[in-house]
């Protein structure tokens, strides 16, 4: 094995992985005047964000939008030079296909959730509406130190609200099982006021009214002209253009600290050396890297689950194309239909629609925590079923001018009851082993906002800074990614 010569410098820093996470954190340590080296196993940078093109039109074939009322994305976006590429949606409208018919949106909810039975009207029986009316005469329910978000909201409200709006909400941004999912991770925000309130009605109507008294404006949601998948390309370009080195098609398989205090890190022929390291890749893998010198981290990571999914994009001549109004709609599982969401991406985006005004774009989306079968089909089969259900839902029945399925397997970590205690425990082993961090979407939050958060971080810990870890473990990051088809 030949050793390949890098930087000996005081400050050399490997990241491995070069999803948005990773190239977060290198951009950070270069702010920081470090020397950073990303390593990235497969031959392109991005992870989940991935541009791509469907009949000559730019679209996202993976996470299509990120949550701009956090501020990380957005501020990085701007940072590498993206600031008037970012675009908000062009239509807030979205739909349900609930009990056999496309229905508005609800509003005055937190993640399915509503403050009053009257803003689930139309999406909820007359029975399901009095369930959500009983919350107040209930006695109190205990959250503890963390719950299912399913499990309390149907004690609550009563299984309606939870398989009509807050199972399809949630499926959007996890695919996974609203009965499995920690409240306290994935809606922290309901789970701090369930803490104080007798009544969960009561809780977010306390939210509600705290997002107003702080004038929260703009758009809730952000995109960018030619896809999200634009950010991790201009993050790599600012990394490379202000020194940093990112090397792809380099899978990382062995990491260890030397006697010197240094860290060894060994990527097919190469070998590296660096003062610190930072991994930032799935769970899976960073078990495997840490399981010689954070044992009992790689003991945790190994016990995450993940969820597989496929999205499958089809362009349309917009002549023969005719959509109901709207970014698209959500699924809810109950109802046994295949797909789960699906995107209007060319009514959503507006410059989509300037790209090829003859054209038009959209998604489903398939799969979700446990489902097997349906994403072992063949693409072929994937695109017949989503066209079912589309015609279904909306109507349209012309043949599509061109489709692509884009499978994501393994690609989204599921949050399990008790997932914040797990991450505090890999934080605490990992904190024992100097000049390591660990980051991404296994930890705090799978939006993007979420995964930059948890790179700067990783890369403030391993400059002393201990706030951001600290923060982030005591106060896990809401990670909403967005709307229909996410």
């Amino acid at each position: 094995m030949r050793e390949v010569e890098t930087r000996t410098e005081t400050g050399q820093v490997v990241v491995i992985g070069g999803g948005i996470a990773g190239l977060a954190a290198a951009h950070r340590l270069l702010d920081a005047g470090r020397h950073v080296t990303v390593l990235e196993a497969s031959d392109r940078v991005g992870g989940k964000l991935l541009p791509g093109e469907i009949a000559g039109v730019r679209v996202d074939l993976g996470a299509e939008s990120m949550l701009a009322r956090r501020p990380e994305a957005v501020a990085l976006a701007r940072e590498v030079g993206l600031d008037e590429r970012l675009q908000p949606p062009a239509t807030a409208t979205a739909s349900i296909w609930t009990r056999g018919a496309l229905r508005p949106m609800p509003k005055g909810h937190v993640m399915g959730v509503p403050g009053t039975a009257a803003a689930l009207s139309g999406v909820l029986s007359d029975e399901g509406l009095a369930r959500i009316e009983r919350d107040a005469d209930l006695p109190r329910t205990e959250v503890g130190d963390d719950v299912a978000v399913g499990e309390f909201v149907a004690a609550r409200l009563g299984r309606e609200v939870v398989d009509r709006l807050v199972e399809p909400l949630l499926g959007g941004v996890y695919a996974g099982d609203a009965y499995r999912i920690s409240m306290r991770s994935a809606v922290p925000q309901l789970y701090q006021a369930a803490k104080t309130h007798d009544s969960l009605t009561e809780a977010v109507r306390e939210i509600q009214a705290r997002a107003a008294a702080n004038q929260q404006t703009g758009p809730v949601f952000m995109g960018i002209e030619g896809g999200v998948g634009q950010l991790p390309l201009a993050v790599a370009q600012s990394v490379r253009a202000r020194g940093g080195d990112i090397v792809t098609g380099a899978p990382v398989t062995e990491l260890r600290r030397e006697a010197s205090g240094g860290w060894r890190v060994v990527a097919g022929d190469r070998v590296l050396r660096a003062d610190a390291v930072v991994v930032a890749v799935p769970a899976p893998a960073a078990a495997a890297l840490l399981r010689a010198e954070a044992p009992e981290a790689a003991a945790e990571l190994a016990g995450v689950e993940y969820a597989s999914m496929a999205l499958i994009t089809l362009a349309y001549r917009r002549a023969d194309a005719d959509l109901p109004a709207g970014s698209g709609f959500l699924v809810p599982p109950v109802d046994g239909r295949t797909i789960k969401a699906s995107t209007f991406a060319s009514q959503k985006w507006g410059w989509i629609g300037d790209e090829d005004p003859d054209t038009l774009v959209l998604r489903t989306s398939v799969g979700r925590h446990g489902e097997t079968e349906i994403l072992g089909r063949e693409d072929d089969h994937l695109v017949d079923v989503s066209r079912r259900d589309l015609k279904e839902a909306t109507g349209l029945d012309a043949t599509p001018l061109q489709t692509r399925v884009t499978r994501w397997t393994d690609g989204l970590p599921q949050y399990p009851v008790g997932h914040h205690a797990r991450v505090a425990r890999v934080r605490e082993h990992v904190a024992k082993v100097p000049g390591l961090a660990v980051c991404g979407a296994q930890y705090d939050g799978v939006g993007i906002p979420a995964c930059i958060a948890s790179a700067y971080a990783a890369a403030d810990q391993l400059e002393g800074d201990l706030r951001g870890v600290e923060e982030l473990t005591a106060n896990p990051v809401q990670s909403l990614h967005g709307g229909a088809g996410e």
